[in-house]
């Protein structure tokens, strides 16, 4: 029997072969992210959130093709387009949108700048905090279209009373995420910042911005939708013009389609706005390395 033996050859003393394949840095960290890949949610969908109101709406329509809804209070999705597209036509509705999104603007950058302020005043400073934390919080337990007919009675009937209720409701949330966020942030950070001898302004810039823009974002979105609304119920209060007043004077006339076309309006606003937020957050987040990105 004859045994073969296979032997490495080798040069000056030097054993010669194949060598090992070199695993760069990256190649591990990619191959560490595919062994991961099962517990991610997985790769970011284009116009995802869009699948849940087109599903919905193909519903309505397939339900109205098949006679399965009350036409008198659910009209069929191509009866309210062509509605929208009469009130267009006849320049009610661009006159009702533009009103609506001037009350809705003003209201909201109020109450975006009183939010942002007050957290970082009451945040900041224990001064701050022991003045105005608890008035806030008083605040937010009083419902805040309860305090309307106050409202009417010191400012009026007119516009002002409206865009004061609606920088209530946006300032609540901006102040009560921003404030979580600022008390929230690790006190590691603040003795490193010690420690480098950062000054006031510099600790504010490099330290307290970044660590309380999550909690910002997430109450600058609840504050735009909280805008929309309050205007739909503020709209039809002694209001001659605006979505809310249009689909009040429907409602007293039994028109649902003209109803249903300031609801979709006020939808369309609502997405396009979180949307819009979203966008700005994730630019100005894009350092974080969170599980939704």
């Amino acid at each position: 029997m004859t045994t073969t033996v296979t032997t490495t050859g080798t040069t000056s003393g030097t054993t010669t072969g194949t060598a090992a394949p070199v695993v760069t840095a990256d190649e591990r960290s990619r191959a560490r992210r595919r062994r991961r890949r099962g517990l991610t949610p997985g790769k970011r969908l284009p116009a995802a959130r869009l699948a849940g109101p087109l599903l919905l709406i193909a519903v309505w329509a397939a339900a109205s093709a098949a006679g399965r809804l009350d036409t008198g209070a659910i009209p069929a999705p191509w009866t309210v387009v062509r509605t929208g597209a009469r009130l267009w036509t006849d320049g009610t509705l661009p006159t009702d949108v533009l009103t609506s999104l001037e009350r809705a603007g003003y209201g909201f950058a109020i109450g975006l700048v009183a939010g942002v302020a007050l957290a970082l005043a009451s945040g900041l400073t224990r001064t701050g905090e022991a003045l105005i934390d608890g008035t806030v919080q008083l605040n937010r337990a009083i419902p805040t279209l309860g305090l309307i007919p106050l409202f009417i009675l010191w400012l009026g009937i007119g516009e002002t009373f409206k865009i004061a209720i609606i920088a209530i409701v946006v300032y609540i949330p901006i102040y009560l995420n921003t404030h979580a966020a600022l008390s929230g942030i690790d006190h590691r950070y603040v003795e490193l910042a010690e420690v480098q001898g950062l000054s006031k302004v510099a600790f504010i810039r490099q330290i307290v911005i970044p660590g309380a823009l999550p909690g910002f974002f997430v109450g600058l979105r609840l504050g735009v939708t909280g805008s929309w609304l309050g205007l739909v119920v503020l709209e039809q209060i002694n209001a001659t013009s605006g979505l809310g007043y249009l689909m009040f004077q429907a409602q007293n006339y039994g028109q649902s389609d003209v109803i249903l076309v300031g609801l979709l309006i006020y939808g369309v606003f609502g997405l396009v706005s979180d949307s819009a937020v979203r966008l700005i957050e994730r630019r100005a987040l894009s350092w974080r390395r969170t599980l939704s990105s």
